[in-house]
């Protein structure tokens, strides 16, 4: 099981790589498991500290159980141990996160990656029960709490980890939605119990304020711009964190969209050219060219940050560890 101290720095969340069919609305196969393998690979050599896979970008909300369970192995056999990965099993029902955690579980997983049952609204009371069940259901298996109010209808409020923290496989939390002073309350109740990763915009200055680490999507378009920004904010380093911040946070968030979308952003992330994602799947096929132009224009900006700042990062790689 991993622990809180371990989770730490860029948690990918991972897109679920589509095959040139993924289109049609009939296809029932469609995980590219090539291009995941090598993204993987490619990542985890880069130095990416956590991978979270099945969430919103992740596309939990499109795959079938089958495909889920190919997407699972898939990771899991890529990976190989080398970073901690968290499974997302985020369902309408509580039944059916079951069933999802029980296959990672077979297969070997460590991690899930659960957000609230969310059709209807819940309340903060039945988010709560909800977690309580999942965490002894299994006790060997490490929660991440996904916490996206926007898509699960739920904002839990600091008051509910006082009981979601007596969870003790309860040890890591994706989340972005809170001012600072909330911020910093939650940090009074769940420091050492829990790891936070807030959104990549955040991570400076939260990470002075006890988050131990971000998650992004844009890492697929290239982690270093995101590598730097972890380095700089480890070490201290303000002024620097800053400046990279403002670059990230130039070209628009990276984060979770409310309203209507198309997914052009996962098309514009294979033109960046560091994984290819594949097409979208249904019902996300319809990309107005005005969109696609505005993602493909970030993605580009991107690119070139990751000129800007693959050297930094790997020079900083090949420095004895003691010296980061």
């Amino acid at each position: 099981m991993y622990s809180p101290h371990e989770l730490h720095g860029l948690n990918w969340m991972m897109p679920a790589f589509a095959t040139p069919n993924a289109t049609d609305i009939t296809a029932t196969d469609t995980i590219a498991v090539d291009n995941l393998t090598a993204a993987v690979d490619r990542m985890i050599g880069d130095g990416v500290d956590v991978i979270s896979i099945m969430g919103s970008y992740g596309e939990c909300h499109t795959l079938l159980f089958e495909e889920f369970q190919t997407l699972v192995k898939a990771t899991l056999d890529a990976v190989k141990k080398r970073v901690p990965v968290f499974v997302g099993v985020t369902s309408v029902n509580s039944r059916e996160v079951v069933r999802k955690a029980r296959f990672v579980k077979d297969v070997g997983g460590e991690g899930l990656f659960a957000g609230v049952p969310h059709y209807y609204p819940p309340t903060v009371e039945n988010a709560i029960e909800y977690y309580r069940e999942i965490s002894e259901l299994f006790p060997d298996l490490s929660i991440q709490v996904y916490h996206n109010p926007t898509l699960h209808h739920i904002h839990i409020p600091v008051s509910a980890f006082r009981e979601i923290t007596k969870n003790r496989n309860v040890v890591s939390m994706k989340d972005s939605h809170r001012t600072p002073l909330e911020f910093m309350r939650l940090q009074d109740v769940v420091q050492g119990k829990i790891s936070v990763f807030v959104n990549q915009t955040q991570y400076y200055p939260y990470a002075e304020w006890g988050s131990r680490g971000f998650w992004s999507t844009d890492a697929a378009m290239g982690p270093w711009p995101l590598l730097a920004l972890r380095n700089a904010a480890d070490r201290g380093d303000a002024a620097k964190a800053r400046e990279i911040l403002g670059e990230i946070a130039g070209g628009g968030d990276g984060g979770d969209f409310g309203g209507p979308q198309d997914n052009a952003r996962k098309l514009a992330a294979t033109h960046a050219g560091y994984c290819d994602l594949g097409p979208n799947r249904p019902p996300f096929v319809v990309v107005t060219p005005e969109s696609l132009e505005r993602a493909v224009k970030r993605a580009e900006r991107w690119k070139g940050l990751c000129a800007k700042y693959r050297p930094e990062v790997e020079a900083a790689a090949r420095e004895p560890a003691m010296a980061r």
